[in-house]
Parts: C-alpha cells; sequence; structure tokens
C-alpha cells in the first residue's frame, strides 16, 4: 500500500503567496526524478548554482583589498578569522537557504508579511544602503581592474562597469543556467589568476596552515584589522540574496521529503561554493602576507603602507615581472565584475519584497 503523503500543515498559509508571480517563476530549473533515494550528482547538478552566486559575495574587491590589509598587518595570523568567518557565513548563509526552499518566500518577503509598515521601511531602507555601499566598491574596484589593463580613466571604467553589468544581466532571458555558469566562468578565473599569484610568491605553506588553524596574534596591532575581515565575508544583503535565489528550484513544497532533499544538496552546494571562495581568499592573504611584509614595512620607523589592490597589482608587477600585473588585474576584474551583477540582484529582490512590486 502507498504511504500517503504528507503536509505541513503549518505552512499552507504561505503557499498561496509563493504562487505569485516573482522573478523565476518562468524560469525555474527542473530537478530530476530518481527512483532510488539518497545522494545522486544529478540532482546536486540541478540544485548547483545559488551558492555560487552567493558566494561572490566572499569574493568581491572589498574582501580582496580586506585579505591584502590583513596579509600586511598580520601575516597569516589572521587567516583563522577569514576561516572563522566563513564557517559562520555557512550558517547564516544555510539559515536563509532553509527559509526559501520551506516557505516559498525569500527573506525580504518574509520581513513584508511579519513587520509592521514602518519598521519594514526602515529595515529595507538599510538593506538598500547596505547594498549600494557594497556596490561601490565593486564599481570601483572593477574600474580599478581596467585602469590597470588599459589605462582607461576610473570615471570612465565606472561608466563601462555599469554597462557590462547590465548587459551580462540580460543572460538571464536565454536560461538561468546560461547565467549560472557565466558566473562558474569568473570564479574560476578568479582562482585560476590568484592560484598563479600564491605559485609565484611562495609562501611558505606550512605558516599558512597553522595561521588557518591555529588562532594567534598575540601582542600585534591586528584587533581592528581582524573585525573587518569579518565584515568584509559577512554581509547582510547576501542573506536575501541567498533566499531568493533557491527559489530558481521547482520543489514541491508540500512534500516534507522534497523539501529535506532540497535542504541537503543545497548545504552540499553552499559547503562547496564557501570552500572554493575561502581558498581564493587565502591566495589573496598568503601573497601579500609574504610579500608586502616585506616590501612596505619600514625597518626604521616600523610603519606599514597601506594595502590596496592598485598598490597590489602595481608590486606585482614589479616583483614578477608585467605578466603578473595582468594576470592579478583579470582577477581583480572577474571579482567585481561579478560582485556588482549579484549586487543587483540583491537590491532588485530587497525592493521587489520589502515592498511587495513584482517586476
Amino acid at each position: 500500500m502507498e504511504e500517503p503523503k504528507k503536509e505541513n500543515k503549518h505552512l499552507d498559509h504561505y503557499y498561496e503567496d509563493s504562487e505569485i508571480d516573482t522573478y523565476f517563476s518562468n524560469n525555474k530549473v527542473k530537478i530530476p526524478v530518481t527512483e532510488k533515494s539518497g545522494f545522486n550528482f544529478r540532482k546536486l547538478w540541478a540544485f548547483t548554482g545559488p551558492g555560487f552566486l552567493m558566494s561572490i559575495a566572499y569574493l568581491d574587491p572589498g574582501n580582496i583589498e580586506s585579505d591584502l590589509q590583513s596579509g600586511t598587518v598580520g601575516n597569516y595570523r589572521l587567516l583563522w578569522v577569514l576561516f572563522g568567518a566563513t564557517v559562520l557565513g555557512f550558517i547564516m548563509q544555510s539559515l536563509a537557504t532553509k527559509l526559501g526552499v520551506v516557505t516559498g518566500l525569500h527573506l525580504a518577503e518574509m520581513c513584508h508579511r511579519q513587520y509592521k509598515r514602518i519598521p519594514r521601511l526602515i529595515l529595507w531602507v538599510m538593506v538598500e544602503i547596505a547594498v549600494i555601499g557594497s556596490d561601490m566598491q565593486e564599481v570601483i574596484g572593477t574600474a580599478i581592474a581596467i585602469y590597470l589593463l588599459s589605462n582607461v580613466p576610473l570615471w570612465a571604467g565606472c561608466l563601462i562597469t555599469i554597462i557590462d553589468t547590465f548587459t551580462f544581466l540580460f543572460l538571464d532571458k536565454y536560461g538561468l543556467r546560461k547565467l549560472e555558469m557565466f558566473f562558474g566562468l569568473l570564479i574560476t578565473v578568479m582562482g585560476i589568476t590568484f592560484g598563479y599569484e600564491y605559485v609565484v610568491s611562495g609562501p611558505n605553506s606550512m605558516d599558512v596552515v597553522k595561521g588557518l588553524f591555529i588562532p594567534m596574534c598575540k601582542d600585534c596591532d591586528s584587533k581592528l584589522q581582524a573585525v573587518g575581515v569579518i565584515g568584509a565575508v559577512i554581509m547582510p544583503h547576501n542573506l536575501y540574496l541567498h533566499s531568493a535565489l533557491v527559489k530558481s528550484r521547482d520543489i514541491d513544497r508540500k512534500n516534507p521529503e522534497r523539501l529535506k532533499e532540497a535542504n541537503m544538496y543545497y548545504y552540499i552546494e553552499s559547503a562547496i561554493a564557501l570552500i572554493c571562495s575561502l581558498i581564493i581568499n587565502i591566495f589573496v592573504v598568503s601573497v601579500s602576507g609574504v610579500e608586502y611584509l616585506i616590501a612596505f614595512q619600514s625597518e626604521q620607523l616600523n610603519e606599514y603602507v597601506d594595502a590596496d589592490i592598485y598598490k597590489g597589482g602595481i608590486f606585482l608587477g614589479c616583483a614578477y615581472g608585467v605578466a603578473a600585473l595582468y594576470i592579478w588585474a583579470v582577477g581583480i576584474l572577474a571579482a567585481g565584475q561579478s560582485s556588482t551583477m549579484t549586487g543587483t540582484y540583491a537590491g532588485q529582490f530587497a525592493m521587489e519584497g520589502f515592498l511587495n512590486l513584482r517586476w
């Protein structure tokens, strides 16, 4: 006898709301049906995408610059802070994922239903300010990368970035999976370019591992930078983004088994994506730790020169040749362009959810 399908009656009042047209309503990815239960790579592939788009926020130019500064100030000794912040980020992203999967509503839509008008509008303004603040550094970071590659002025680079962002976002008109593949390509570019810089700079691998797993930095002036690492990694608007992106999969939310399955695959995908972002961040911190500490520390004054993505490219070009400069710039360009696109999505989802708009 076939077992009757269980239902989440306490969530039934959300299902009708989730049927309202949203951005992904006509563009959802189908999940393959398999006879056998348990882990399946085809299903994992079907769920793969939202986590990697989310992980872009962990790799934006602001994060890269924070990595450079933490490397110059603390060498490898702040890597454990980066690791801990990434783990904390995974926990928070998993909660956002679960909200979107189980209710069919992303975080901004849920806030619209749970909060009264005044606090809801205040929260919306705060989220949009966070998105704008992140987008500013992402656009400027991309413009710096364009300047390193072609000497185009920063103001022109900002305009190019804005135009490119909306141009690339039109890729989803040809299918959401194509857009996700494009983001995967950009993450791959970042991994290759920053990995190249790691190899040519040759940091001590044992010191990197110790810095990653052993909390330290006693008697060093890096407490403020440690807080900066946490702030750069964990971004509030990314929770709104991730909880919305998971709605792009066609999930039967009235079937508890399908919900449990979706949550499991999303957890796995998010973990893989954040591991990739952590490795890329480790590359950047390690490069700055081994090189900037030598190049910018004054033996007489015991002072550090502030590190940024522009100085990072120039130094690498001087130390390892012009190829290192261009490879660095390509990595920053990929980081800036991809994060600007996801920031645009985050702002769109926040505005639509908090104000109950359907565009």
